[in-house]
């Protein structure tokens, strides 16, 4: 994988910010944009910007094409059966709370279990508690492991015949743990549980193959995956989603209105009341074909040999924390002694290099790794060996800072 051609279609990441060369390793919170997605996006507002479905007119024509082509590439790109399991929403964040009203509201009663566990973004935390709350089914955790794991055998003791919803993320974004989905699908199948996937931290990464997992429901964002905000994909099993009401009412997703009942339009456009987000699946669209011309094996190979050499190089810092697994996706999420994880990221800024630094959306993970907060340095496909370095330097600079300050 030629990284340095990459970086090249990245034209943010060619700036100095505070005199250094931007370093930039906060992708678990957004992906940078190559030029091309930049360019769908500027080309769709500048040549084709219309309504889609509605007009009979030539821009609306061509909006619908590139909107509904869309809808197919991501319908490729994690293998689901048919366009009509693939429902455009914001964001991860949408699309898990569209399972949890549509689905888990209307199908739980008191004496039913949902299934998540500690490291769950507040995404898949929330809208579950909720959940729990409205329909008095019992919230359940599978526990971790002391490297922030899951055990198979933990799983098969927590799910249960009482237990009809699991919800777990596929990529952790504090521990960088890569959870065995597709056993825990198994499991949860075997107990007549859905089965529900944020894979915001995922999709991004790595082949995703929602036949293959099995899974019921696999919720991602565009932002993470060099596509623009705004924009992001449900997949459910298409007889799940027949079952389910939308969430949404007005436009776009009717079929028939009439003074005191209306019913709706066949999926998926069901679930997409109003406008859509014509220029964000545009540029989704742009970006998986970016992500597929490099090829996500590729870029999961890639991440992991900085994942690797960044925990190799972090040892060698003196009083540095690492949380999470040996083995996990690429970023590191990690605390120095005595020094506030702000005040890390507010030093490595001044360098040039940009980190994450609070509870990450995972407060209960905080707990549990017994943190207030936390520093992380997440990797995507443009950054190098270099960048893992610079970002070395920069802990050894902020130990060396606050050492002399204390």
């Amino acid at each position: 994988m030629d990284v340095k051609a990459i970086r090249e279609q990245f034209p943010i990441l060619h700036q100095k910010v505070n005199g250094h060369p931007l370093v930039y390793l906060d992708s678990s919170a957004t992906s940078q944009k190559p030029q091309q997605v930049i360019d769908a996006v500027d080309a769709y507002y500048r040549e084709n910007n219309s309504n889609v479905h509605r007009g009979v007119h030539t821009l609306g024509s061509r909006a619908t094409d590139q909107y509904e082509g869309a809808r197919e590439k991501v319908r490729k790109f994690i293998n689901a059966n048919s366009t009509a399991e693939v429902i455009f929403t914001r964001g991860t964040t949408t699309s898990i709370n569209t399972v949890a009203y549509s689905y888990a509201r209307a199908k739980l009663k008191e004496g039913d279990e949902i299934v998540i566990t500690p490291m769950e973004h507040h995404s898949n935390l929330i809208p579950w508690q909720q959940a729990a709350k409205a329909t008095g089914a019992a919230l359940k955790y599978i526990p971790l492991q002391h490297d922030g794991t899951v055990s198979l055998d933990d799983v098969r003791e927590t799910v249960t015949k009482n237990t009809k919803m699991v919800a777990m993320t596929h990529v952790s974004n504090v521990l960088g743990t890569v959870n065995p989905i597709k056993e825990i699908t198994d499991i949860a199948h075997e107990n007549d549980a859905v089965m529900v996937v944020d894979g915001a931290q995922g999709a991004p990464h790595m082949k995703v193959d929602v036949n293959d997992l099995n899974c019921d429901f696999y919720a991602f964002s565009g932002h993470k995956m060099c596509a623009p905000t705004g924009i992001g994909v449900l997949y459910g099993k298409q007889e799940l989603l027949e079952e389910m009401e939308p969430v949404e009412f007005g436009g776009e997703m009717i079929d028939l209105v009439n003074l005191y009942d209306s019913t709706w339009k066949e999926l998926p456009w069901k679930f997409e009341g109003g406008t859509p987000i014509i220029a964000g699946a545009v540029g989704l669209a742009a970006a998986i074909d970016f992500l597929n011309e490099i090829g996500l094996d590729n870029i999961t190979a890639h991440e992991q040999k900085l994942a690797d050499y960044t925990m190799e190089k972090l040892r060698t810092i003196d009083g540095i924390s690492v949380y999470g697994p040996e083995k996990r996706a690429a970023l590191v999420t990690f605390n120095l002694d005595d020094v506030h994880p702000h005040d890390a990221a507010t030093v490595l800024d001044a360098e040039g290099i940009a980190v994450r630094a609070g509870h990450h959306c995972a407060q209960p993970l905080m707990k549990w790794l017994e943190v207030s907060a936390t520093a992380r340095a997440s990797f995507y496909l443009y950054n190098t060996e270099e960048d893992v370095d610079r970002l070395v330097a920069g802990l050894l600079k902020t130990k060396e800072y606050f050492g002399d300050v204390f």
